[in-house]
Order: C-alpha cells, then structure tokens, then sequence
C-alpha cells in the first residue's frame, strides 16, 4: 500500500511539473501573438477572421489597400461577396 502511494505521489509530482511547464509556454505564446496583433505584424483575415502574418503569400488588392488570407478558399469567398471573379490558380 505504501509503494502505492509513492507511485501515485511521484507521478502527481511528474504531472504537475510537466502542466505547469506546458501553462505557462502557452501564457508566453499568448502574449506574443498579442503582441504581434497589436504592433500591426499579424492581420485578420477579412473573410474568416483568423490572423495571419501580414507579409502572407495570399494577398488581394482592393484599392489602395491590400487583404491577406489564410487561405485561398477564404480568398475565393471574400471575392465573391465584393463581386470580383476569383484569380486562377497555377498547377504545379
């Protein structure tokens, strides 16, 4: 019963430390995709609104202001609510 409760112990202790490690990477995380958002480096997507780098290879020029997207499905759907015909694709 006694190696029981050592077992159990020690991997309460092991468990711990490992969440513990884990929460606080996931704070830091946190705090530099803020940081990111609020220094102008990540962008919302305009059509799902996830945030991606603003430098993102999916761009569409509307005007003088450029839109970036995730992905070109998003692309292809904020083109057709704005009523533009979606670009084609190049195959690799």
């Amino acid at each position: 019963m006694l190696k029981f409760l050592v077992i159990a112990a020690a991997l309460f202790l092991v468990y711990k430390l490992f969440m513990g490690d884990k929460r606080k990477k996931d704070m830091k995380n946190d705090k530099s995709f803020k940081q990111k958002v609020a220094s102008g480096e990540m962008v919302k997507d305009p059509s799902c609104g996830t945030y991606v780098d603003k430098d993102g290879d999916i761009r569409v020029r509307e005007g003088d202001k450029v839109h970036v997207f995730c992905s070109y499905e998003c692309r292809d759907k904020y083109l057709k609510s704005i009523g533009a015909a979606a670009p084609k694709q190049e195959e690799e």
